[in-house]
């Protein structure tokens, strides 16, 4: 985690394709989830190759404003600034674009976790519902 620094950038691209799309009655277009969810994959790719060995980051965060439509077969890119560490809490700030506007913008937060301590209060917590985990 010592690598992390605020100020670091990450680039990530996405084909819409019809599986990121929504219609709701009209043309198909990037939907605001699949918005999200490209968000928070192209923060936790900037951050996992500053991680430790048994870390990992999960998203504790989002809010995302969807500022313009984006059509299947479109694309669309993420350019993602670290802009603050916290101990363990990472705060991104998101810039979404398609190839004619800016789409979209978000501010995520993600928290560095120890795998194995996370895995054995998930293993608790299912213990207690009576459910096996692997």
């Amino acid at each position: 985690m010592e690598g992390l620094k605020p100020g670091m950038k990450h680039t990530a691209t996405l084909k819409v394709e019809r599986k990121h799309c929504t219609s709701r009655g009209g043309p198909w277009v990037f939907s605001t989830p699949e918005m999200v969810k490209f968000s928070e994959l192209a923060c936790h790719e900037l951050a996992a190759p500053h991680l430790s060995p048994g870390q990992n980051s999960v998203g504790v965060v989002v809010h995302i404003r969807h500022m313009a439509p984006t059509g299947e077969g479109q694309s669309v890119r993420a350019e993602i600034e670290l802009s603050e560490v916290d101990r363990r809490r990472l705060k991104f700030k998101v810039n979404l674009f398609d190839e004619l506007d800016q789409i979209g913008e978000c501010e995520h937060e993600r928290f560095v976790i120890d795998v194995d301590k996370s895995l054995e209060r998930l293993k608790a917590k299912a213990h207690k519902l009576g459910i096996a985990l692997p």
